[in-house]
């Protein structure tokens, strides 16, 4: 559909706003961020009231963006639901346990790294405890 068949469907007395609406719908949502930000570029009470419009009229949050965040969700959901293929169920169910296990093996293992790491540095802090009580009593009989 061109421009001027967009256009065309529009009252012979409409203004600037529709028709400038009409062919920015045409072109998408893209092309609504895009006069927004130069809106915003060039006198900012335009991109904000482009902002507010946007928003007003649903056009920032229509149907194309929230069907995505769904189709994820319900993958999350069909990915745990038996297929009725047995053979496909059970390496499924054996490969989630073996990706179960490395994970608590994983996260053992960085328990372990942050408690040695610990007690290195508790060992650092003791050994320089121990240094600066030495210090003090080489101090203290000197005088």
């Amino acid at each position: 559909m061109t421009t001027a068949t967009y256009t065309a469907n529009l009252p012979a007395q409409s203004g600037w706003f529709s028709r400038a609406e009409a062919w920015l719908d045409q072109r998408g949502k893209g092309a609504w961020i895009a006069a927004m930000v130069l809106g915003f570029i060039f006198f900012w009470p335009v991109g904000l009231a482009l902002l507010a419009y946007m928003i007003w009229s649903k056009r920032m949050f229509n149907k194309s963006c929230r069907t995505g965040h769904r189709s994820h969700r319900h993958a999350a959901f069909s990915a745990m639901k038996p297929s009725g293929n047995t053979a496909f169920d059970a390496y499924k169910a054996e490969t989630l346990q073996r990706l179960q296990d490395e994970q608590e093996a994983f996260e053992a293992f960085l328990q372990r790294l942050r408690d040695a790491k610990d007690k290195t540095e508790f060992d650092q802090f003791m050994d320089d405890r121990q240094k600066r009580a030495e210090a003090d009593q080489r101090e203290t009989e000197d005088a």
